[in-house]
């Protein structure tokens, strides 16, 4: 994508499989233009993105990628951040 966006990754099925939230968070990430960033909602049922999704995308992307925790959302998710670097 040549813009920055945001995707949910908080309701429905992703509520109780991790693997699919990792799995559709890197399809995210391979989706977003170099220069762009994507906001990966996730649910609040595995806590703070960093603990588990920040490692499984610096294992995926290494160095191609940047990221930042944001905070939990009013929807009970949580945002994290990931640019893809120039």
């Amino acid at each position: 994508m040549d813009k920055n966006w945001s995707i949910s990754l908080e309701h429905e099925e992703y509520v109780s499989d991790l693997e699919l939230v990792i799995k559709d968070a890197i399809q995210a990430v391979e989706d977003t233009n170099r220069g762009f960033y994507v906001n990966i909602v996730t649910p609040s049922s595995f806590g703070n993105p960093d603990e588990y999704l920040a490692e499984a995308l610096l294992t995926y992307f290494g160095d191609r990628i940047g990221m930042k925790y944001f905070d939990q959302c009013g929807c009970g998710g949580y945002v994290l951040r990931v640019w893809k670097n120039n």
